[in-house]
């Protein structure tokens, strides 16, 4: 029961929300989780360099690589069946997860949104697209949104939210850099609050009803 649950963080760029992640913890003496495979579509992104940094493994992994999307999907669930993953956390993945690895790993998948969810989500909506659109709406605040992810982009339930203003002047960049602090807030301590409540065997509370518009 106190075994940390062990992690594969999918991302495709940088890394900073995997670096917020692992940061916090590595300074827990009692965190819940551990990272041990970084996964990625991309050949050589910077959140490589962050993990390796840690000493923690990195696969690439894409579509690409594969003749049929099912030798892909195959080829994840052995990567995670082999290294005893028990949770995966999207840190700004530009793929959508085959559906047999959703399967698996229903309840145990989060991902993060930079835009308060319904608002602002789907197909196409990620990085510079949501602050513009968020901007382009009027909107008054935008924030955080850390949900589970199913078949569909953006509509699993959420689990936890913060909240980020929209002032008079902001473009598209300066809003993106105030919702990438909150992320960095948020994403690891709902990322260890569910992972506490899956090493304990609690069923983890979601918000009622699918996140959806």
């Amino acid at each position: 029961m106190n075994e940390r649950i062990r992690v594969a963080v999918f991302a495709s760029g940088g890394g900073s929300n995997f670096q917020a992640l692992q940061s916090a913890l590595a300074a827990d003496d009692d965190a819940p989780a551990e990272v041990v495979l970084c996964i990625s579509n991309n050949p050589d992104p910077g959140v490589f360099q962050r993990a390796r940094a840690a000493g923690i493994e990195t696969l690439r992994l894409s579509p690409r690589m594969f003749g049929e999307e099912a030798e892909y999907e195959r080829a994840l669930l052995r990567a995670l069946e082999e290294r005893r993953v028990g949770m995966i956390v999207l840190a700004g993945y530009m793929r959508q997860l085959p559906p047999g690895v959703v399967n698996v790993y229903r309840r145990r998948i989060l991902n993060i949104h930079p835009a308060l969810l319904p608002r602002h989500g789907g197909r196409g909506m990620f990085g510079a697209h949501v602050h513009e659109a968020v901007i382009a709406a009027g909107d008054a605040e935008s924030g955080v949104t850390v949900h589970l992810v199913d078949e569909e982009y953006d509509t699993g339930p959420i689990i936890a939210q913060e909240r980020v203003p929209v002032l008079p002047g902001d473009t598209p960049e300066v809003l993106a850099a105030r919702v990438l602090e909150a992320e960095h807030r948020l994403y690891p301590a709902a990322v260890m609050d569910w992972a506490r409540k899956l090493r304990t065997g609690e069923e983890p509370a979601v918000r009622e009803g699918r996140n959806m518009p």
